[in-house]
């Protein structure tokens, strides 16, 4: 599959690490599967693993993730 952005590399599946900020609550998401462009370095991820992130991101600002102090 061509990058969605530069519409030349072609994109393989890999593994990163997002640091995201909800109401004042940082969150590091791991392991989140992006198709990353070989060409231009463009990371992508599917609308079901977005849906995915923003709930974590949700629970942990409303104190109900794992290890959390709710």
């Amino acid at each position: 599959m061509k990058c969605p952005v530069c519409n030349v590399g072609q994109v393989q599946p890999g593994k990163t690490t997002l640091t995201l900020e909800n109401d004042g609550v940082k969150l590091d998401v791991q392991g989140v599967p992006p198709m990353i462009c070989a060409n231009c370095g463009q990371e992508t991820v599917s609308e079901e693993v977005k849906a995915k992130i923003l709930k974590a991101v949700q629970e942990a600002s409303a104190g109900n993730a794992p290890g959390g102090n709710a």
